[in-house]
């Protein structure tokens, strides 16, 4: 049985075998209909993926990681593949060419890009981006314009041509583009460009206005806490401008700019040990600054240690050779040693880089007294009178030289014009006058018989709180006509170099002077007292003064 009935099961085998298989044969041949059609779509599309496309995720994934090298060998594969018609690697490669500094090479292939891909905006912005550092600032413009057509509600746009036309110094369309940026969308950024705006215009109000808002908006960013804080300084308030500096050092202690700033404002009040600790503590982190170093130079130099102040100041001077407050700053430590030819020369490069400041001329025409170039130092008098027109010193150490030269009736002329000066900053109280500047006009206008006119108020001598317009001996001394009466409003700056459109002041009473907007936002605090000068050739001038004035 068994064996008639397994050659019966073999013979069924087959028979059921092709039943089941024709049984199966239609349910495919019902599915062929539905499936062929999407075969036959995705044999169009993907041959043109992987020519042009198919290693962007490799590009993108080395370039995050900042594997360059390696990204660039990727992005030649995919070019030499593509016959350089991937447009996501010519741009990566542009990026990275930027990176290297060759922005010329990346504007070029950022065109192509554009060439590629005509109707992206970001192309657009990134050509825009490679013409603006290299300062092509109107063709900038002019990229980005045509990028504002494709996308009329990017913001970076705005802020970029804000950014452009500020450089150009068209600081009206500057501003309606930035506030169109913020309109758009709030920054941080966009603030603070807004804010250098008004302050390169002289605004400091507004500026203060826009920092604020700014600041309501971003309450921990630390660069816009510090900038307020030191445009109050630069305004003398003090506790507003302590307690957002505190705030910035709250958020961000290690924050050098608003350490060196408050170590300043300590230095202006004349806490100079106390400064210098402050200023140890910058120096770890930007040993470097030239800001710092001048600093430490003036704290130096209000301890009376002029050799270490004279080091600092060079240091800061050769790390910044083009800033005017640091020659100055050197010259005066020179005149307080009595080394004018140092001192002429450090003032005259500074007169060269701030030709507008009468004070530079009135310490160059001191120096020039004392190494006895007279007709050189009235000629710098001269220019000094002519560009200030507030600061009774100038006439009064013009008038002395003119004296002392036999020429009284033009020191009478300059004694007169340095009693309207003074009467105008009495009515005003924008100033006090130190007692040596009040004892010398006195001795001045008893020698030209005219000084009873003039009342002076001597007000209480307090050398940490208020500017000093004049140094010398100390006030039981008498100095001859003819001493140095200029030293002792040293300026310093109060902030690291670094980025930034900025923020700039003189100390002193000369107006703020604006910096390039390419500089950081930099903090430049007030003056600082100044030392008391040395003695031994004043005495041989005292007694030639006294026996003169015993002859009138």
């Amino acid at each position: 049985m068994s064996l008639s009935f397994f050659p019966a099961q073999l013979a069924l085998f087959p028979v059921l075998f092709n039943k089941v298989s024709m049984e199966i044969k239609p349910s495919h041949s019902t599915n062929l209909p539905c499936s062929r059609p999407l075969g036959k779509k995705r044999n169009k599309t993907l041959p043109e993926l992987p020519i042009l496309e198919r290693r962007n995720w490799l590009i993108h994934l080395h370039y995050v990681r900042k594997d360059y090298d390696a990204c660039k060998m990727i992005i030649k594969e995919q070019l030499q593949e593509s016959h350089g018609m991937c447009e996501y690697a010519v741009y990566v490669q542009a990026l990275i060419f930027r990176l290297e500094g060759k922005i010329q090479e990346s504007l070029e292939l950022f065109q192509t890009c554009s060439i590629l891909n005509p109707q992206s905006a970001d192309n657009l912005k990134q050509v825009a981006r490679s013409l603006f550092l290299l300062g092509k600032h109107k063709a900038a413009i002019e990229v980005y314009n045509e990028a504002a057509k494709l996308n009329e509600k990017d913001w970076e746009i705005s802020h970029n041509l804000g950014v452009c036309y500020m450089y150009l110094k068209h600081f009206n369309k500057a501003r309606d583009q930035l506030n169109k940026a913020l309109q758009l969308n709030r920054h941080d950024l966009t603030y603070i460009m807004l804010g250098k705006i008004h302050l390169l215009e002289g605004e400091t109000d507004k500026a203060i206005e826009v920092y604020k808002t700014a600041v309501e908006f971003s309450p921990e960013n630390t660069e816009l806490l510090t900038t307020l804080g030191l445009l109050y300084l630069q305004l003398g308030a003090y506790q507003k401008a302590f307690e957002h500096l505190g705030n910035a050092l709250t958020y961000d202690p290690s924050n050098y700019k608003a350490i060196l700033a408050a170590g300043s404002m300590m230095q202006t009040h004349g806490d100079f040990d106390v400064a210098l600790t402050k200023y140890r503590v910058v120096a770890c982190a930007v040993p470097e600054s030239p800001p710092l170093w001048n600093n430490i130079g003036m704290c130096f130099f209000g301890k009376k240690k002029y050799v270490a102040a004279i080091s600092c100041l060079k240091r800061a001077n050769y790390l910044a050779p083009f800033d005017w407050k640091i020659l100055y700053n050197l010259g005066l430590v020179h005149l307080t040693m009595q080394q004018y030819a140092s001192a002429f020369h450090f003032l005259s490069a500074a007169v060269n880089f701030q030709p507008k400041m009468g004070e530079l001329y009135m310490l160059l025409a001191v120096a020039l007294t004392n190494l006895e170039d007279t007709e050189n130092a009235k000629r710098s008098y001269e220019q000094a009178v002519a560009l200030d027109q507030c600061n009774p010193l100038i006439n009064l150490n013009y008038a002395v030289l003119l004296y002392n030269q036999g020429d009284k009736k033009g020191a009478l002329c300059q004694y007169q014009e340095m009693e309207k000066k003074v009467n105008v900053l009495k009515e005003t109280n924008t100033l006090d006058f130190d007692p040596e500047m009040v004892d010398m006009a006195q001795k001045m206008g008893a020698a030209l018989q005219v000084g009873e006119s003039l009342v002076w108020t001597k007000p209480i001598k307090d050398s940490k709180a208020k500017q000093r317009a004049a140094s010398g001996k100390p006030s039981s001394t008498q100095q001859p006509l003819g001493s140095n009466q200029a030293l002792g409003q040293a300026m310093s700056s109060a902030a690291g170099y670094g980025k930034t459109i900025q923020l700039s002041s003189g100390g002193g009473i000369s107006a703020p002077l604006a910096k390039p907007p390419s500089l950081p936002l930099e903090p430049e605090p007030g003056s600082e007292t100044g030392p008391e000068e040395s003695t031994e050739p004043q005495e041989r001038r005292k007694e030639k003064c006294k026996s003169r004035l015993a002859a009138e």
